[in-house]
């Protein structure tokens, strides 16, 4: 059984996203070379043009990698080719000239959300839908009922002041014959409400959230039509109360409030709940949230706790609603201490007593109510630290979609990002489908993309530290590698946040492909951490962001020529001796540091800037290291075994001398417990396999069987198929014949090959 959220995307909202992403190969053409231009011979109908339109938003807002085009909302111009009829546009992406691009359109549904861009120009188009339009949302359009006026005078002046904004007064919505749904949300002082309403003829819903209105008696005219009604944040008085008792149809009430916004006059009694129970016989959903009580509504308290909790409107432990005939869909209570009750007769209640009320809440208010949003997700944040979740998918989802909607909203930024670090640990893992994970990390993504702030740059540091790396992030890997670099390369970093992107950087190049390594060198990656570990040497300071740099280098330059150049270039060498001479005693950081030399010493090119008497010299002396096991002295070993495979004529170094090197490299191997368990990692043999046919240096042949032998005898499993994969066992019998190969190094190599034998021998499959 798969969860839902398994399921995978819709073929039309992957061909939709194609599409978008590849305008100019699947609809459109590129007309001199800068405006979108639909092929002719395409038509679509609105159930495709409504989804281009819409999801094209939702990229430009939530993936920064979309480019918007600037000409793309002409595409829709032409009612002939492309029929528009529902579009949801949102924030900076639209301005005028978009909407006038669709003029043609008939639209019955157009939701404008906080597009902050619009002016009164807007206004003049909208009149372009009106004989079709049903429902429209102006929420948040600030700027819509202003024009730009010319003050005239003289010429400095228009220079210093060439345009101010004007309110436009004489706008209504005379024409708009079928509008039904209208939410003016947030509209700006100085608009006259009821003028501008009083030409449409049967509203069923209206959004008047944040308007400050003295007088309501207006609503009226719609009494026999209107069935929701938003009155949001507007401070009430008692002739509010008897205008809302008189729209008899309504069904949908809300009079909630911000109780942080601003001191409100108004305070809720039990008579004004009775009135409304008692006039409004229809309501099925009531919020007033944020109201403060001015007398007890309230059952007493031994009744209230009796009995098991009910929905019931007879058990009710708020007295006016017992005389519900029914109880409510909804009903908010979100932060009322109305919502602690036990008797509550509502099937869904916002609130902040428990999981289920607190999900209620964000899902009510995340599109339009951030400030009441982010106090919820802190409240489910609290749930997730501190107990179970047990709506863990219903969780995540509405705390994605608060995330997407408010990318600019800082404090939804934090608790959001602090949310989903407790919602997406392993303790929740099994829960949790691809897809699902998958957005979460779009989101994390978004959330440091934006802000440079610390609280929200370490929780979403935290957060990609509960996925598998770099398995999950894969699909974002570049995306992710160029955030964490750039957190790295602030000038002021907070410890715990360099500490967290270190160990990620660390963890994305470990395991994959050589390609994504050079990519990742390529982004600054050796630069950045070479940074790092000359500041943490400036402070004397030898701790987890100085380990996880040389480890992250280490990682990055296997097998990888370019990045082993890079940090050559960039004075690697020159750190790796001052990190030795600073801090003699720090065993995980000589394995780190000498791991990473061997992956330079591997390339061919770059072992004439090895040759020093300086650098021979300490790699000597590191091979009877007793650091870390035998991990410095084997990777010493190993950069020097690679050195003397260029044979004699390369050693162009007087002191110290080459058979002094190899004779201490003997003995160092020779001191070696060949049952010893490793803290090396190795993708391929290549490296080491190259080492064996030749007769140039027997110690370095000797090292590379020294090698294979441990791993292939202490982790049979992992090594014993890769060296019979990658060939070894015939490079290992030809060296048995050569020569030039020590004894003891051939009697070695035959205890590989009987290894690997054996192994096969036990794992071949019998059953038939």
């Amino acid at each position: 059984l798969t969860m839902a959220s398994d399921s995978p995307e819709s073929l039309m909202r992957l061909c939709t996203d194609y599409c978008l992403r590849n305008l100019e190969g699947t609809l459109c053409y590129l007309l001199d070379n800068q405006t979108l231009q639909l092929h002719p011979d395409i038509f679509l109908p609105s159930e495709i043009c409504d989804k281009l339109v819409n999801e094209y938003v939702e990229l430009v807002k939530t993936d920064s990698i979309f480019e918007p085009h600037e000409s793309f909302f002409t595409l829709f111009s032409d009612p002939r080719s492309t029929r528009l009829a529902r579009i949801h546009l949102r924030e900076q992406i639209v301005q005028d000239q978009d909407l006038e691009a669709i003029r043609k359109q008939d639209l019955v549904e157009l939701y404008l959300t906080n597009c902050e861009k619009l002016t009164a120009k807007s206004l003049q188009t909208l009149v372009s839908f009106s004989h079709t339009l049903i429902s429209l949302s102006l929420f948040g359009c600030c700027n819509i009922f202003y024009e730009e006026e010319n003050p005239g005078g003289c010429e400095d002046d228009c220079l210093v002041n060439p345009t101010r904004q004007v309110l436009v007064k004489d706008f209504t919505f005379e024409g708009f014959s079928r509008l039904r749904f209208l939410n003016l949300g947030r509209l700006m002082e100085g608009v006259n409400v009821e003028s501008l309403l009083r030409p449409l003829a049967s509203l069923a819903a209206l959004d008047l959230s944040g308007i400050q209105l003295g007088n309501v008696g207006f609503l009226t005219q719609w009494k026999d039509t209107l069935v929701s009604l938003v009155l949001y944040n507007m401070d009430l008085s008692e002739e509010h109360i008897q205008v809302i008792t008189q729209l008899h149809k309504l069904r949908h009430l809300d009079i909630s409030r911000d109780h942080l916004s601003s001191y409100y006059k108004f305070k809720l009694t039990r008579r004004v709940l009775t009135l409304f129970v008692e006039h409004l016989a229809n309501l099925s959903s009531l919020d007033i949230s944020g109201h403060t009580m001015l007398e007890n509504c309230t059952i007493p308290s031994m009744e209230e706790k009796m009995g098991q909790t009910s929905i019931e409107p007879a058990k009710s432990s708020i007295a006016p609603f017992r005389a519900l005939k029914r109880p409510l869909q909804f009903l908010g209570l979100f932060e009322t201490s109305l919502c602690r009750l036990t008797h509550i007769p509502a099937y869904k209640v916002s609130g902040d007593k428990n999981e289920e009320q607190v999900l209620n809440a964000i899902e009510a208010y995340t599109e339009h109510r951030p400030e009441i949003t982010s106090r919820a997700i802190n409240l489910l944040f609290d749930i997730a630290r501190i107990e179970r979740c047990s709506q863990l998918l219903r969780a995540l989802q509405l705390v994605i979609t608060a995330l997407k909607c408010h990318k600019d909203d800082k404090n939804i930024q934090v608790t959001g990002s602090a949310a989903l670090f407790y919602l997406t640990n392993s303790e929740y893992r099994m829960e949790q489908s691809v897809r699902l994970r998958r957005q979460v990390i779009q989101v994390v993504l978004n959330g440091m993309e934006a802000y440079q702030e610390v609280t929200v740059q370490r929780n979403c540091c935290l957060t990609l530290c509960n996925f598998s790396i770099p398995e999950e992030l894969e699909f974002q890997y570049r995306r992710v590698n160029e955030l964490l670099l750039s957190i790295l390369n602030q000038s002021r970093q907070d410890e715990s946040i360099q500490r967290i992107a270190v160990h990620l950087c660390n963890a994305l190049v470990c395991q994959v492909d050589n390609d994504h390594k050079e990519a990742v060198g390529k982004m600054g990656f050796v630069m950045t951490m070479l940074k790092l570990i000359q500041k943490k040497l400036a402070d004397k300071t030898c701790d987890q962001v100085m380990e996880f740099s040389w480890s992250a280098l280490w990682n990055i330059t296997d097998e990888t020529p370019d990045n082993c150049e890079m940090f050559l270039n960039y004075s690697g060498m020159k750190l790796f001796l001052e990190c030795l001479k600073e801090f003699p005693e720090k065993q995980e950081l000589h394995r780190n540091m000498l791991g990473l030399l061997g992956n330079v010493a591997e390339v061919r090119e770059l072992r004439p800037q090895l040759m020093t008497a300086q650098f021979i010299g300490v790699f000597s002396n590191l091979l009877e290291s007793k650091a870390d096991g035998i991990e410095v002295s084997y990777n010493a070993c190993g950069v020097l075994s690679h050195i003397m495979f260029d044979g004699p004529e390369a050693w162009s170094i007087c002191e110290p001398q080459r058979e002094e090197v190899v004779k201490r490299m003997w003995a160092a191997i020779q001191s070696w417990d060949i049952n010893s368990r490793r803290n090396i990692n190795y993708r391929s043999f290549e490296p080491i396999l190259r080492l064996l046919p030749q007769g140039i240096s027997p110690v370095s042949q000797h090292w590379a069987t020294w090698a294979l032998y441990n791993l292939v005898s202490v982790y049979s499993d992992k090594y014993c198929p890769l060296l019979i994969k990658e060939g070894g066992i015939p490079l290992l019998k030809d060296m048995i014949k050569m020569a030039s190969a020590r004894q003891e190094t051939k009697e070695m190599a035959w205890k590989v090959i009987e290894h690997c034998s054996n192994f096969k021998e036990e794992n071949m499959d019998t059953s038939r």
